[in-house]
């Protein structure tokens, strides 16, 4: 999957099959994956997404599919490699195991893209070394199962250690190129410049930008403070002057960024991904780019040292 033929938006489905306390809970499921494989899209997913059920989901709805579309709509799953649920292993056998169970759970026998998820169980020595989890890795993209392969994590600096041994052709950080927190922007630049597909994943930082100040909403998956909440209101206000809500300026801040290539976006419901394009094609004026630039920049409490510890 090279990012010269990658859309622009990427449809996360990390929330499809997360809920299953009721049958319709089951059917509002299926219907979402139908509606993600439809798409046309780029879809991401991940080994341990609803423990499973997500790909399980998304396999499903390609079976549904006549060959030909089938085909073309599984050669737009991105997936992940995963650290044993149980135990945190993420050595060879483990990534090996993985990206089996992806395969299966899919119904395909090759993936475009296959990330090293999350690898805070191992250290980064135990990752690079020989037969450890990016040997795995490098050998399914020998040997074809794999088209490609990525470092996908949240910290800025361990992704970038990942990314700078040369190994990877892709990289995934979440919650570091949004409207609040920009610190992902040199990883970025620097892995573009390299030749490497660059994901930008959660601009919505999980909900505050998306639903706005009073919605209560988190951001990187943590309560919003009141600093923060006063911060995005400045923003909502902003974009009401200019005729545009705060969900498309946060969406297109990620999309017209010269050195980001896809931005995933979290699409749990039918409804959310026939909205997306709307707000994917809103147009925003100059001038709303240049006063935001002007505003003092937005209190983030991210601490990647220490997320890198947890």
């Amino acid at each position: 999957m090279e990012h010269r033929h990658l859309a622009r938006l990427m449809l996360g489905a990390s929330g499809l099959g997360r809920r299953a306390e009721s049958p319709g809970d089951e059917a509002v499921a299926r219907a979402t994956a139908r509606a993600l494989v439809a798409s046309g899209r780029p879809i991401d997913t991940s080994n341990a997404y609803a423990s499973g059920r997500s790909e399980q989901l998304l396999g499903r709805a390609l079976r549904e599919l006549p060959a030909a579309e089938a085909a073309d709509a599984a050669a737009r799953i991105v997936t992940k490699v995963d650290a044993d649920p149980q135990t945190g292993r993420l050595d060879r056998e483990r990534v090996l195991r993985s990206a089996d169970e992806s395969l299966s759970r899919l119904g395909v026998d090759r993936i475009p893209l296959l990330h090293l998820h999350d690898p805070y169980s191992i250290t980064f020595d135990e990752a690079c070394a020989r037969g450890g989890a990016i040997d795995a890795l490098v050998e399914l993209r020998d040997s074809g199962v794999a088209g490609a392969i990525g470092i996908a994590a949240g910290p800025v600096p361990l992704v970038a250690r990942y990314a700078d041994i040369g190994v990877f052709d892709a990289v995934l950080v979440h919650n570091r190129w949004t409207l609040v927190d920009r610190s992902a922007r040199a990883l970025f630049e620097r892995a573009s410049l390299q030749g490497m597909t660059v994901f930008n994943a959660a601009p919505f930082g999980g909900g505050l930008l998306a639903r706005g100040a009073a919605s209560g909403s988190t951001y990187a998956y943590r309560p919003a403070t009141e600093e923060l909440r006063r911060w995005v209101a400045r923003v909502e206000a902003l974009s009401a002057r200019h005729g545009v809500t705060l969900a498309a300026v946060a969406l297109q801040f990620s999309l017209r960024a010269p050195f980001i290539h896809s931005t995933i976006v979290g699409a749990s419901s039918v409804r959310r991904i026939t909205t997306l394009d709307d707000l994917a094609d809103a147009v925003v004026p100059d001038e709303l780019w240049s006063e935001l630039a002007a505003m003092p920049s937005a209190p983030t409490w991210i601490d990647d040292d220490q997320e890198e510890r947890r």
